[in-house]
């Protein structure tokens, strides 16, 4: 097995933060806040965040660099052998909120951990993803950002992408409502069994390939004709983002438990949310239509 380069994983998370960026600067026509930060414990990272833009109502898209002496429960939930071992983490993670009700949320992350002990064999793996939530849905948005899912894992194995689209399925579902967060995408974690080069590509493919699955999304969605009507059920949904991010996300649990930058974990939330008491939408509603049609788990290649 090749021997992992954090160094190397650290310049391109640095250079994807960057071409992302510049891509979101580009469609919002409002520049992103930069705001670097230190960690008391361990390393820091460089925030980078929109609010009340011109199409992302609010925004982030954050590295960090952080390590410890002691891994937190949360990185060490399938490998509770490794709790305790000095650790280093690394990653970059976005979350974009478009005011627009008919461009969805997106969050994309990646992220590599390595965990060492005296006397034994470092342990390394990546982590990440992306997925869409929209709240009033599109076939073809949501089969373009699974083909594009698609793609980028395709050179590493046949087997990837429907595992990783089965693990987004089961990891962005709130149990608690028996309800997906969105239309999917891929998720992976604890993620090795490459040698370190393949891996580490694999994982650059994700990355890279963000702009491609949102971005023509957005611009496609981002001026359509919308009212007050659908700004509420847009408020009414994020409040499922809410509940997903606080109770279930191993990510806002991390950051948390490895006294992480607040401000930065929980960038992640929407600026205007509601909630309402066993609230439910009209039959034959495009509201409705959101739960019938497309959060229910389906495979979007499908023809």
């Amino acid at each position: 097995m090749s021997t992992p380069s954090p160094s190397a994983i650290k310049a391109w998370l640095l250079d994807l933060q960057s071409r992302i960026v510049a891509a979101l600067e580009d469609v919002d026509g409002k520049p992103f806040l930069k705001d670097s930060w230190e960690r008391p414990e361990g390393g820091g990272g460089i925030s980078r965040l929109i609010e009340e833009g011109n199409v992302l109502e609010r925004g982030g898209v954050n590295f960090s660099h952080v390590m410890g002496a002691s891994l937190p429960p949360s990185a060490a939930a399938a490998r509770p052998e490794l709790a305790g071992r000095a650790w280093e983490a690394m990653g970059v993670s976005l979350v974009l909120h478009p005011r627009n009700p008919y461009a969805p949320t997106v969050h994309m992350n990646v992220r590599f951990f390595e965990a060492t002990a005296e006397g034994q064999e470092p342990v390394w793996w990546f982590g990440g993803g992306m997925d869409l939530t929209p709240y009033y849905g599109n076939v073809d948005d949501a089969r373009h950002f699974h083909r594009v899912c698609h793609d980028a894992l395709a050179p590493y194995g046949d087997d990837l992408h429907p595992r990783f689209k089965k693990w987004c399925d089961e990891y962005f579902y709130l149990k608690h409502r028996k309800e997906a967060r969105g239309v999917g995408g891929i998720f992976f974690d604890d993620f090795n069994e490459l040698p370190f080069d393949e891996a580490f590509a694999m994982v650059q493919q994700v990355g890279d390939g963000f702009i491609d699955a949102y971005l023509p999304i957005l611009k496609a969605r981002k001026d359509t004709t919308y009212g007050e009507h659908e700004r509420d059920f847009q408020a009414y949904r994020r409040g499922r983002y809410v509940e997903f991010n606080l109770v279930w996300d191993r990510g806002t649990h991390f950051g948390l438990q490895s006294g992480g930058r607040t401000e930065a974990i929980l960038m992640s939330l929407p600026p205007i949310v509601k909630w309402r008491y066993d609230w439910h939408p009209e039959d034959g509603s495009a509201e409705a239509a959101l739960y019938t049609d497309f959060l229910p788990h389906r495979d979007w290649l499908a023809s």
